[in-house]
């Protein structure tokens, strides 16, 4: 049972968002959970470091599993997608700040062509024809 309003509110969120919207929070999510591993490098913290990256990691597989393949761009956006992950890995084994800025680099880039053309999108009547959608987000 959720009790704290605002696990009700982000709970609520989520159930009511878009497909692009939430990808876009899953971008969110990862580049937030990405500069808290940064922070914990920065601090020497390994724990916080590992914890946080491998959160991440978590978001950019999700990212992969739930791509719709059937559309051409899909499979360069996978690609992206792998090599993010495999970035974040990198970052995490080295602790290796310079991978993880790159990781967030890509991950920021494309937060914001999803928040380009979710508006776009919705501006044409609504309807996403964005790649990640998928029935089973």
């Amino acid at each position: 049972m959720i009790n704290s309003p605002y696990d009700k509110y982000r709970q609520s969120s989520v159930q009511t968002s878009t497909p692009a919207q939430l990808v876009i929070m899953l971008y969110d999510g990862a580049i937030r959970f990405i500069r808290a591993g940064l922070d914990g490098l920065k601090k020497n913290d390994l724990e916080k470091t590992n914890t946080n990256l491998g959160k991440a990691q978590t978001i950019v597989s999700e990212l992969m599993s739930t791509l719709d393949r059937s559309y051409e761009v899909s499979e360069g956006l996978y690609s992206l997608y792998e090599y993010t992950s495999f970035l974040l890995v990198e970052a995490n084994i080295r602790k290796d700040a310079v991978k993880a800025e790159e990781a967030v680099g890509y991950l920021t880039e494309l937060r914001e062509t999803w928040l380009q053309a979710s508006k776009i999108a919705t501006g044409q009547g609504g309807q996403s024809p964005l790649p990640t959608e998928s029935s089973h987000g």
